[in-house]
């Protein structure tokens, strides 16, 4: 099945589009979040394009141009780590979420890296069963991610 989507790595002129894009995907669970919590995972745009010198983030773009999707992949040696997965509410459930997953991991994986890590947060139960379903599997390392547990995931590549 073609998605009407083109996936691409973010440009400078994209960053408000992702913040917009994280918003709408995490804005249902904001009130199970700390406030740090939602601050750093639906950054400021000066935030957000610090990140992006760090991590080769991805975007899913609709026909016409909006970002309805988007995912940052980064690495440190052998392992990889995937960061700020959102899909718009309105896009989930048509198999978008899987290909940027396997954009990000295929990006990972050609850079050498032959295990990628995640984290997650309780609230995401359904975030939760999608990394499952694709093979993720909780490491028991948790993590206090501003007043809250943060929850680490990982694949072998």
């Amino acid at each position: 099945m073609t998605l009407p989507y083109t996936i691409r790595t973010v440009e400078p002129e994209d960053l408000a589009g992702v913040s917009a894009c994280l918003a709408a995907a995490f804005e249902p669970y904001r009130a199970r979040y700390t406030d740090g919590a939602y601050d750093d995972t639906v950054p400021a745009l000066n935030e957000l394009g610090r990140r992006a010198e760090n991590l080769r983030i991805f975007v899913a773009v609709d026909r016409r141009g909006r970002i309805v999707a988007t995912v940052g992949a980064g690495r440190t040696g052998s392992e990889g780590h995937l960061r700020g997965m959102a899909v718009l509410p309105e896009c989930q459930g048509e198999g978008l979420g899987d290909r940027m997953l396997v954009t990000a991991e295929s990006e990972l994986k050609s850079a050498g890296c032959t295990r990628v890590t995640l984290d997650t947060t309780a609230p995401l139960a359904r975030a939760i069963r999608f990394y499952q379903r694709n093979g993720y599997r909780p490491t028991g390392v948790v993590s206090d991610f501003f007043g809250m547990p943060l929850y680490e995931y990982e694949k072998t590549l």
